[in-house]
């Protein structure tokens, strides 16, 4: 290894540790844009091939502004609040009837809005909820963190690791569904499982009933109208092979503009209101990824995925698992890039592919700096006055991830 390959692996190490550990409590994109531009800087990384490789997330970041957009347009509105306080009726008193709500709760708006909405908007929603049923939040919030990522392979707009690791090139929906429909049901009902089993006494016994439920505002029907006519779009566009970050984009800003303007609010306040540092961390990464590849530990990465290649089977299962776990070391949008550009260059059979998405997203829910969207979680709970350390997210997430990851896998294996 030569020196300037050495001193990248170590400013993008530092970078990508800021990111997960948030030293000085500094937001994470501060660490990856800083990553970056020490690269530029030292000549490590030339501006121009940095500049290629920010916009090759452009379809990353249209989507992820369309996303922010619906969702802080339903949280301003508060159809979130709304579904929450529902559920608590639904409950009739039962805490464990609550937690499946939840849970289910949170299966919808993953596979419809992305994981990262249910970390950032329905888990405040949710800890509020249990507050008015009077019921030990912690459950609730576990079911939030660990179905936004169990649920994320329902649909390719369900995490967007997944338009990463595909590069923006997304399989037709058709296609999609048949590789992960039966995936994503052993992944949500197996995380479910281990989750009512670890949190059971938690659970058990009663709750508030009948809590006061503010009637839902008209934007806040717009809100989720807005949502249901997205989802429906975007399914429509993945069906055709259309890339969704445009279409995603398109439909989050006018139903921000049209809500807002129809409830005499400035559009403009609640774009005020979006975690806009998502983009550049993004960005960030997308650069410290390509520096990586410069010093050829993408190359390598995608001669041992050859080699493994004359076993598809094996191929899937030992990939998925090894990405599961390294996303945990070095959060999953890196891995989901590293993987997406060891993908191009090794041209493995599409079961390999899948079992490397079902990894990258599936992997996070192992601990809390697997994904963006568990950082993310942990910041809404923090807020909250709530708090999970690394060990007790651990202490589920170790047996959650890897029994939820077999059955993944194997269902995927089974299709063939």
């Amino acid at each position: 290894m030569t020196l300037a390959e050495g001193a990248t692996w170590a400013i993008a190490g530092l970078a990508t540790a800021g990111v997960i550990a948030r030293p000085l409590r500094w937001p994470e994109w501060i660490w990856a844009v800083t990553g970056a531009g020490v690269l530029i800087l030292f000549g490590l990384m030339p501006l121009g091939q940095a500049g290629r490789a920010v916009a090759k997330g452009l379809d990353v970041y249209l989507f992820l502004i369309g996303m922010m957009l619906l969702s802080e347009t339903a949280r301003e509105h508060g159809a979130f609040d709304w579904i929450a306080a529902t559920a608590v009726n639904m409950a009739g008193r039962s805490r464990a009837r609550l937690f499946a709500l939840v849970y289910a709760t949170g299966v919808v708006v993953t596979t419809f809005m992305s994981n990262d909405a249910t970390a950032v908007v329905l888990t405040p929603a949710v800890f509020v909820a249990a507050k008015k049923a009077k019921a030990d939040p912690l459950p609730l919030l576990f079911a939030c963190a660990l179905v936004a990522n169990a649920a994320s392979f329902v649909l390719p707009i369900s995490n967007p690791a997944n338009l990463v690791l595909y590069g923006g090139h997304m399989p037709p929906l058709g296609a999609w569904m048949a590789a992960f429909a039966l995936p994503s049901l052993a992944s949500i009902l197996v995380t479910f499982a281990v989750l009512r089993l670890t949190q059971r006494a938690r659970i058990a016994g009663g709750c508030a009933f009948d809590v006061a439920r503010a009637t839902l505002s008209g934007g806040g029907k717009l809100a989720l109208a807005g949502i249901g006519l997205t989802a429906l779009l975007l399914l429509i566009v993945s069906a055709l092979d259309i890339e969704l970050g445009l279409p995603t984009a398109l439909a989050g800003i006018a139903t921000a503009v049209i809500v807002s303007l129809l409830a005499g609010r400035s559009p403009l306040t609640l774009a005020r209101s979006v975690s806009w540092g998502v983009l550049p961390l993004v960005a960030g990464l997308f650069v410290l990824v390509e520096a990586l590849d410069r010093t050829g530990v993408i190359a390598w990465v995608a001669r041992g995925l050859r080699a493994m290649l004359t076993d598809p089977a094996r191929a899937a299962a030992i990939s998925g698992t090894t990405l599961a776990f390294v996303s945990n070391a070095m959060n999953n949008l890196p891995a989901g890039l590293i993987a997406s550009s060891a993908i191009t260059q090794a041209q493995p059979p599409q079961i390999v592919t899948d079992a490397l998405l079902i990894g990258v997203d599936l992997g996070p829910n192992l601990s809390v700096t697997g994904s963006l969207a568990t950082i993310l979680w942990l910041q809404a709970i923090r807020r909250e006055g709530e708090d999970v350390s690394f060990l007790a997210f651990l202490k589920v997430g170790a047996v959650a991830m890897p029994l939820a990851l077999l059955a993944a896998l194997g269902a995927r294996l089974l299709i063939g």
